[in-house]
Order: structure tokens, then C-alpha cells, then sequence
């Protein structure tokens, strides 16, 4: 008995170790699309450029990239990991194209191509391809909107191995090497009228957990990191979401949390079961919630505009007019929100109109103040070296200084869409355009 309660406690203790590492290690890496700190924050001595241009001052490389893709990379140590799906000239047989689920409407075509589904792994100071791995090579079952890809999920890593999402043609784990550990396949998604998906995978210890909202039968699934084996799946009374869970620690348990046009559900990590619930948000909610001290700030911006706060203590069903706070104007549609100390800082619908509120109270420090240049936003800003980052799809990134008052320091022009998240660690701004990955750097 003794030996094998010594056993259980080296177990525990070794558990508790590399969780403590890694929550260290992630500091200097972008483990997340938002960040180390999954809110939109680089670490505290990240330092990126505020200048750049088309012309090459401060690239100090960029990679061509081949195929579509608007995954935001991830970063571990010299590594940078990238999705991408490329359009193959290999026509399917009728036999082989996939049967298209008539019940749902649909407002895109499915091709008749074979798409590649790659991972590239870059080596971070040079850009030069470490090594390249075909995860798949499908006939997709349904088309995208012409804005989106059929690499549009961000991959993820614990430092010990990476996770891919290419959703409904499948989820795979690789070390960081490059070698395939285990792969599954969950089924298709039918996305609301056949605009796409977008399925970033979210760790946590050994699990791994995955957004599968859908037109009809919906689910949040938790998967044993190691093994890719089902841990639990919990149905969702959902229709398609892209927005991906965020994972809290509080009060000696874990929440894993979910926005959705329904309700924003809160779910227990070792169960699925829903801890609590809260309705209010628009259709088709894309933003990741964030947390804020003991809350969780969750936004929607289409055909409408809410944001609400929800204390982590909260229990079962929420009424909507006793949260910690609601705000209703100016919320975002596709772009998550990024906190910056004590304010939540995000942009109207895909606009350039930026609001910050206090995040304890919900009350406005400003409202719609216009980024200079701003067209239309796809990417979520981040927050580096004490300033704000914002791309648009005519990739034009501002710059801004957070305060009481908005004071923009610069603007950037690539002239090449971006539609994934800036990354930064350490001195350098990683940016993927539709044709380059851009890694920007004081010369």
C-alpha cells in the first residue's frame, strides 16, 4: 500500500511540475492564437517594431506560403507552426466526390478538387521550412465564404506536441518534430449556409478540447491529449459557431467556456457538465470570451451588439439583469476583444471603430473612436510592448498607445490581405498575409 501510494505521489508531483514549466515556458512563446495569455497579451518583455512597409524596412524575412489559410501561427521555441489548405488540380470521380447533406441551406458550392491539408513548421529566426507534413489530402463536402479557407482553425501546443484542427477532415497531434503521434476523425461539420468552419483546438493539462458547433448536432468535445481517445462529448442546443472555449482555473475546479447564439454555457472540465448559463448573445458569436479577475467578459457583434460579464462563482441558468455588468453598443463580429490591464479594448461589428470600457464595471473610458486607415478586420489585436496592435484585410496595421484618450503612434502598410492574428515574442511581429508570412524586426 505504501509503494503504491508513493507512486500515486511521484504521479501528482510530476504532473504538478510539468504544469508549472509549462505555464512558465509559454511566457516566451505563443502557445495560443491569443496569446500565452489566451487574451490578446505577449508576454511582458515582448518589444515589436511600431514601423514597417511593403518596401522591406524592419521584414526581416518573409516565407511564400502555398494555398489558402487564415490560421494564426503558433510559436515554441525556435519554432513557428503554420496551417494551410492548398487547391489541388486532381479532379474528384463522381464516386468520390462526398454526398452533400441537402436539409441545410447552403450558399456556396462544394468543389470538385482534391485540397491538401499541410502543416509547415519554420524555423524562427531565419524563416527556413524545419520540415512539412501533409495531414490529409480530401474532397470537402461543403464550400466557404469567399473570405474564409479551409485552413482557418489555429493549431495549438503544450510544448511537447502540436495540435491541428482541419476540423471535418480531421484532428491531428504531431511531436514537435514533425512526427504524427495519433489522428481522429469526428465527423463533418455542416456550417451555417456553407460558410466554413474554424475548430482551434484549446490545452489544458492532458485534455484537449474542441468547439463543434454546428447546423445539427452540436457538441463540445474533451480529448485525452496523449492518445486523441474521447474523454467526454457534451451535446450543445447550438447552430454554428467559430468561437473557441477559454479555460479558467477557479475556487479548486475548471471551467471550460463557450460562447453561442443560445446561451454562453460554462463547462466543468472533468465532466462537460454545464455549471452555468447565460443567454443574451447575437447570432453567429465568433469572440473568445476573456477572463477579467473573478469574470468572464463574452461578446457578440452580429445583426446586434452585446457584451456581459459573468462572475466565475455564477451557478446554473443567469439573469441577464443581475451580471456583474452588460453593455450593448459597438461589440465586435469576427475580432475578439484584448484586455489591457484593467480595460477591454475591441472594434465595431469588422470595422475600425475602437471602444474600451473598464473591465470591472462595464462603463465606456471612450466609444468609437476610428482607426486611421482601417478598412475591415478579420484579425483580433493584440496587445505588445505597451501598445496595440490592429491589422485590417488591406493589411494595414495601427498602432495605438492604450489610455483615457486613443493616440495612434503609427501605421503600417504590407498591401497584402491579413486576415489572421498578429504574434509577438520577444522582438518580432509575426504576421501572415494571404501570399507571406512576415516575420518584422528592428534592423
Amino acid at each position: 500500500m505504501r509503494k503504491i501510494l508513493g507512486l500515486i505521489g511521484i504521479l501528482l508531483f510530476s504532473t504538478a511540475v510539468k504544469a508549472q514549466d509549462f505555464a512558465t515556458e509559454k511566457l516566451a512563446n505563443w502557445h495560443h492564437w491569443r496569446g500565452p495569455f489566451t487574451n490578446g497579451n505577449a508576454a511582458p518583455d515582448a518589444d515589436p517594431p511600431t514601423k514597417w512597409n511593403a518596401d522591406g524596412q524592419n521584414i526581416q524575412w518573409k516565407f511564400p506560403l502555398t494555398g489558402r489559410g487564415s490560421a494564426t501561427p503558433v510559436i515554441w521555441g525556435n519554432k513557428i507552426f503554420i496551417l494551410s489548405a492548398i487547391k489541388t488540380d486532381r479532379l474528384a470521380a463522381p464516386s468520390e466526390l462526398p454526398k452533400v447533406a441537402g436539409q441545410f441551406e447552403k450558399k456556396t458550392e462544394a468543389p470538385q478538387n482534391y485540397y491538401k491539408f499541410l502543416v509547415t513548421c519554420l524555423d524562427r529566426k531565419t524563416g527556413q521550412p524545419i520540415w512539412e507534413r501533409l495531414a490529409a489530402e480530401k474532397v470537402p463536402h461543403e464550400g466557404h465564404h469567399e473570405t474564409h479557407s479551409y485552413a482557418a482553425g489555429s493549431p495549438t501546443t503544450d510544448g511537447q506536441r502540436l495540435y491541428v484542427s482541419f476540423g471535418s477532415f480531421g484532428i491531428y497531434c504531431y511531436d514537435l518534430n514533425g512526427k504524427l503521434l495519433w489522428s481522429r476523425d469526428l465527423g463533418r461539420l455542416n456550417t451555417r449556409l456553407g460558410w466554413g468552419e474554424a475548430v482551434s483546438p484549446v490545452i489544458h493539462g492532458d485534455n484537449l478540447l474542441l468547439n463543434w458547433d454546428q447546423e445539427s448536432n452540436s457538441a463540445l468535445y474533451c480529448l485525452d491529449a496523449r492518445t486523441g481517445e474521447t474523454r467526454w462529448k457534451t451535446e450543445r442546443d447550438e447552430k454554428t459557431t467559430w468561437t473557441t472555449p477559454l479555460i479558467v482555473d477557479f475556487d479548486g475546479g475548471t471551467q471550460v467556456i463557450l460562447n453561442g447564439t443560445t446561451k454562453i454555457r460554462s463547462h466543468d472540465l472533468k465532466t462537460g457538465k454545464v455549471l452555468w448559463s447565460c443567454g443574451g448573445m447575437t447570432i453567429n458569436p465568433i469572440p473568445s470570451a476573456l477572463r477579467f479577475k473573478d469574470m468572464a467578459v463574452i461578446m457578440s457583434g452580429y445583426r446586434g451588439s452585446m457584451a456581459v460579464a459573468v462572475p466565475l462563482s455564477a451557478q446554473g441558468e443567469q439573469d441577464p439583469s443581475k451580471l456583474s455588468w452588460k453593455y450593448g453598443k459597438g461589440t465586435p463580429y469576427v475580432p475578439s476583444p484584448v484586455l489591457v490591464k484593467d480595460r477591454i479594448y475591441f472594434t465595431e461589428t469588422n470595422t475600425g471603430l475602437l471602444t474600451a470600457l473598464d473591465a470591472q464595471t462595464g462603463k465606456p473610458v471612450f466609444e468609437k473612436f476610428r482607426l486611421p486607415s482601417i478598412t475591415s478586420m478579420y484579425a483580433s489585436p493584440i496587445y505588445a510592448g505597451g501598445r496595440l496592435y490592429f491589422c485590417d484585410r488591406a493589411g494595414t496595421t495601427v498602432i495605438v498607445k492604450p489610455g483615457d484618450e486613443v493616440e495612434v503612434l503609427a501605421v503600417n502598410k504590407l498591401g497584402e490581405t491579413i486576415d489572421s492574428s498578429p504574434v509577438a515574442v520577444g522582438k518580432s511581429l509575426y504576421l501572415r498575409g494571404d501570399k507571406n508570412l512576415f516575420c518584422i524586426e528592428t534592423k
